[in-house]
């Protein structure tokens, strides 16, 4: 019969196999010596070994100063790695299990990083495409987490990086309104452009954006036949923005529009 021979010919291949795999550079190392390595790949960019080597240690000490430190180290690893959610999930999960850390704070400024640098994915880099023309939604999660560390650590070394992220962040989110409303007066929605334009105005006072909103109020309302809310629109435009090509251009729809 065949199957004997066949069989063990079958062992032998898998035993030659795994003699052919290179041992685990990890084995009989300390916990010092784990976490040494792992930083050292950190240091050296080496994002997957790094992360790897984190695990490992965790798996086989998962108590400790040291398992404590890769839990965090880990958080930037994998953001660096580009890898958000992974890093989301591990800021989250080192918050939960270490509130009263002294370096808690660091995970949740690498919470918001994750997620304010998780928007520029690889075809938005290659494509270029402006950062407020997306989804506002993850915007919305990386103001919500870094507002989060400033209100919890407002001296916390990393809560004025995070302050002018929020800027930045709000900056973005009227951009995106304004897109939106640009949508609609194409569209010849007024009603529904207004409305965002409004929106822009009532919430996102000091970001460029509001002559903007301005100006597609006056336009819109003016296209529904709502002359004393364009007018009205254009008097806070004439007040706040009075140099700006956005008001010359809605003084010219409402050439009538006594001077404040």
């Amino acid at each position: 019969m065949l199957l004997r021979p066949l069989l063990l010919l079958f062992l032998f291949a898998v035993l030659t196999a795994c003699s052919s795999n290179p041992e685990d550079e990890t084995a009989g190392m300390t916990v010092e010596e784990l976490y040494t390595t792992a930083k050292n790949r950190l240091d050296d960019a080496d994002y997957e070994a790094a992360i790897n080597m984190y695990e490992t240690l965790e798996s086989r000490f998962p108590y400790g100063v040291y398992a404590e430190q890769a839990q965090l180290d880990i958080i930037y690893a994998y953001y660096k790695y580009d890898e958000p959610e992974s890093a989301i999930i591990a800021a989250e999960r080192f918050i939960k299990l270490h509130p009263n850390h002294p370096k808690v704070d660091y995970a949740y400024y690498l919470r918001g990083l994750a997620s304010y640098d998780g928007e520029m994915s690889y075809l938005y880099r290659l494509f270029n495409q402006d950062i407020s023309e997306r989804d506002p939604r993850s915007a919305r999660r990386a103001f919500k987490f870094f507002a989060r560390l400033v209100k919890k650590f407002p001296q916390s070394r990393y809560t004025p990086d995070a302050i002018q992220r929020m800027h930045n962040i709000r900056a973005d989110l009227a951009k995106y309104e304004i897109h939106v409303a640009d949508f609609y007066m194409r569209r010849k929605a007024f009603v529904a452009a207004a409305n965002r334009a409004t929106y822009v105005v009532e919430n996102f006072q000091g970001t460029p954006s509001v002559p903007t909103a301005l100006g597609i109020m006056v336009e819109s309302y003016l296209q529904l036949g709502l002359n004393d809310l364009a007018s009205d629109a254009l008097k806070v435009l004439k007040l706040n923005y009075p140099d700006s090509p956005i008001t010359r251009k809605a003084s010219k729809r409402l050439p009538s529009q006594p001077e404040s």
